[in-house]
C-alpha cells in the first residue's frame, strides 16, 4: 500500500488526497458544508389541490371572493391589476350594485377634461383596476429599486420547470396549476431557514421557492389574522394563500370554466366522429373486396 501511495505521489495526487481529507474532516467537525444553489428554485413548488384542476375543474367561487380580499387588503398596496375590469367581478358571484359599489372604491385618472387637464374621478364598472403607483419608476423607487409586477396574469407567466418525467404525466393528467402552486408556495416559503454557510444581501428575504434567486426584495406579505373573512374560513397564511393563488388564476383565466366545457364536447365529438369513420370505411372496402 505504502509502495502504491508513494507512485501515486509522483503524479501530484497525494497532496489532492490529503487536501480532501483535511477538508471533510474540517466539514465533519462543523456539520455544515457552506455551497451556494446552482439552480432556482431552491426547492421545488408544492403541488396543492385545486378546485378547478383536472379536465372538469371548476372555480370556487367562495374561494374566489375571499381571494379578492386577501388582494385588495394586502396585494394591491403593491401590485396593480391592471388587465383585469370591476366588472367581471359579476364572475365571482356578486350583483350588479355590489361591483359598482366595489368600484367605486377606488379612484382613476380621467381626461383630458375641456381645460386639457387630467382629472382624478371615482371608478366605475367598466374601468380596469388602478395601479397603486403612478408609473414603474415610482413604483421601483418605493420598493427599495424594485418595481412590484403586474398581477393580472401572473398564475400564468411565473411557473417552475418540472422536468422529466414529470412532464409527460402532465399532458395525460392535464396539469395547468404549476402557476397558482408557485405562488402558493412562494407567499408560504418565508417561514424557511437558509443553510447555514448561505449569504442572503441586504435587504432581501430567503425564500427557498422563488424562480430567480435565493431571496428577493418583497418581505412575506401574510400573517394569521391579517384579513377578516366573513364566512368563518380559518385566517391563516396557509388559507390566505391559497385563497389569493386562485383569485390569480382567475385573473389569467377567467374563461377557464368555459374553455373546459367546449373541450370535452370537442373531444366526444372527435370520438363519435372517429367511430362514423371506422365503420365507414370497415362498409366501403367490405364492396370493394366483394
Amino acid at each position: 500500500m505504502k509502495k502504491f501511495l508513494t507512485g501515486f505521489a509522483a503524479f501530484g495526487i497525494a497532496p489532492m488526497v490529503a487536501l480532501g481529507l483535511t477538508m471533510g474532516g474540517a466539514f465533519a467537525e462543523t456539520g455544515t458544508v457552506p455551497a451556494e444553489p446552482d439552480h432556482y428554485p431552491i426547492f421545488k413548488p408544492k403541488q396543492e389541490s385545486w378546485s378547478f384542476s383536472g379536465p372538469f375543474g371548476t372555480y370556487d367561487k367562495g374561494q374566489l371572493q375571499r381571494g379578492l380580499k386577501v388582494y385588495k387588503e394586502v396585494c394591491a398596496a403593491c401590485h396593480s391589476l391592471e388587465f383585469v375590469s370591476f366588472r367581471t367581478l359579476s364572475d365571482l358571484g356578486y350583483s350588479e350594485d355590489q361591483v359598482k359599489s366595489f368600484a367605486a372604491e377606488y379612484e382613476v385618472q380621467d381626461g383630458p377634461n375641456a381645460d386639457g387637464e387630467m382629472f382624478d374621478r371615482k371608478a366605475v364598472a367598466t374601468d380596469y383596476f388602478p395601479s397603486p403607483f403612478p408609473n414603474a419608476q415610482a413604483a421601483a423607487a418605493a420598493n427599495n429599486g424594485a418595481a412590484p409586477p403586474d398581477l393580472s396574469l401572473i398564475a400564468k407567466a411565473r411557473a417552475a420547470e418540472r422536468g422529466f418525467p414529470t412532464f409527460i404525466f402532465d399532458i395525460f393528467t392535464q396539469y395547468a396549476e404549476a402557476g397558482p402552486d408557485y405562488i402558493y408556495s412562494l407567499l408560504t416559503g418565508y417561514s424557511a431557514k437558509p443553510p447555514a454557510g448561505m449569504e442572503i444581501p441586504e435587504g432581501t428575504h430567503y425564500n427557498p421557492y422563488f424562480l430567480s434567486a435565493k431571496s428577493l426584495a418583497m418581505a412575506s406579505p401574510l400573517s394569521d389574522d391579517v384579513v377578516t373573512y366573513d364566512d368563518g374560513s380559518p385566517q391563516t397564511v396557509q388559507q390566505y394563500a391559497h385563497d389569493v393563488s386562485a383569485f390569480l388564476m382567475w385573473a389569467a383565466e377567467p374563461h377557464l370554466e368555459q374553455r373546459k366545457k367546449v373541450g370535452f364536447r370537442v373531444m366526444v365529438f372527435l370520438a363519435l366522429f372517429a367511430g362514423l369513420v371506422y365503420i365507414a370505411k370497415r362498409q366501403i372496402f367490405a364492396q370493394l373486396k366483394d
